[in-house]
């Protein structure tokens, strides 16, 4: 399939920090890809939470399979338009490598901790992993990824007005171009998260039985026009085993097509004949309709309001974010009890960055590790018992 002249070519990328030959069978970002799901820090997500803190059922999403959700459908959409599948795929699956355990309550806890040392971001830590944590070479520190997928991973949510500390360094290490919009195959990374989560909250809310049907459709008329069509098409199905992933199937494709249209809208009115026209757009050319953006704010509503906030989930925040706290606090006040590696790099560092390593440290543990250390480290069990672990 013939690429459009918009698209992010790999033939022309800016290069690799540290230059390297380039490889005879797959192209930058095909490799850049392969590094990543090669990584520690992505096999990782694997124990990282989602919504629901290491949940007991096997088939509900933690951030790895979230993850592989999101490149699925980033790759399907970049194709579609012929953008470069390769890019859409990694900066979709390194969009959450930098959470920390616990996801947004631990990422909270280590914001409120390392808030006297410049503070914490997902985000700016996902660049900072993959860029100096992660090493898999003798010859240099992180994996050395593209310039163009380091850009789309700082900026796939958009420009990048005022950046944190982690996102900072990397800047000036290599500029970024922060003030600027990604390439396309960044947005559309982006929107692939929106679309992701959108479907596959509902879906786990429901099979964990926190969200009742009936009141979604009451609450979201999306939603209920579409279990209406399915219902209509299936008339002789009663099974809602099989009618309720049909629903999730059809408010994905309802939303990929929203985005394609509203997307190709935008592109057909600026005309643009390179990456860098889209850089300097001065608006994301990726998005969706404005109906479906009205359409999605009441499922966003109630996700929020039933599922989010749920009692289920909300007892978990307070212990979640303990966890963390403490572990930061304990192991800033003692490096000592850090690992080696770990130790032996605080011991070179003065403040700000003796901190940062720490929370380097603490953002890069599972749920359950955070549990296990916390637990060696304080002999308290904090968690609730039937909590899963």
């Amino acid at each position: 399939m013939s690429r459009a002249p918009f698209a992010t070519d790999p033939d022309r990328s800016r290069g690799r920090l540290f230059p390297e030959p380039a490889s005879p069978i797959r192209t930058a970002f095909a490799r850049d890809r392969d590094r990543l799901i090669h990584s520690t820090a992505f096999r990782r997500l694997r124990y990282k939470t989602q919504v629901f803190v290491a949940p007991d059922g096997d088939h509900f999403r933690v951030r790895l399979t979230h993850s592989l959700e999101v490149a699925q459908i980033a790759r399907t959409i970049a194709r579609v338009l012929a953008i470069d599948e390769d890019l859409a795929e990694v900066v979709a699956l390194g969009h959450d490598l930098g959470h920390p355990p616990f996801g947004h309550s631990g990422e909270d806890a280590l914001e409120r901790a390392m808030s006297p040392y410049g503070g914490f971001d997902h985000n700016g830590h996902a660049i900072r992993i993959l860029s100096l944590l992660e090493a898999r070479t003798p010859a240099h520190d992180g994996l050395n990824l593209s310039w163009e997928v380091l850009e789309g991973l700082a900026k796939h949510n958009g420009p990048v007005a005022v950046p944190g500390w982690a996102l900072r360094a990397q800047d000036r290490a290599w500029p970024l171009e922060l003030q600027s919009f990604a390439g396309l195959e960044a947005q559309v990374a982006a929107l692939a998260d929106d679309i992701a989560y959108n479907a596959h909250d509902l879906d786990d809310g429901l099979r964990a039985g926190l969200l009742d049907l009936e009141a979604v459709c009451a609450a979201v008329p999306l939603v209920d026009a579409l279990w209406r069509e399915v219902k209509a098409r299936w008339a002789g199905e009663a099974r809602l085993n099989r009618l309720v992933p049909q629903l999730v199937r059809d408010l994905i494709g309802a939303m990929v097509d929203s985005l394609l249209a509203e997307t190709r809208g935008r592109l057909a009115g600026l005309q643009p004949r390179s990456v860098e026209e889209i850089r300097a757009a001065g608006q994301a050319m990726a998005g969706f309709t404005p109906a479906m953006l009205e359409a999605l704010a009441p499922l966003r509503a109630y996700l929020m309001r039933t599922m989010y906030t749920h009692a289920s989930v909300k007892r978990i925040r307070g212990p979640a974010e303990q966890i963390v706290e403490e572990l930061f606090s304990m192991l800033h006040a003692d490096p000592g009890a850090l690992p080696d590696r770990w130790r032996d790099r605080c011991e070179a560092e003065e403040e700000p960055w003796r901190a940062r390593i720490v929370g380097d440290y603490v953002a890069g543990m599972t749920d359950r590790f955070a549990i296990r250390e916390h637990r060696r480290l304080t002999g308290r069990t904090v968690m609730p018992d039937d909590a899963g672990f």
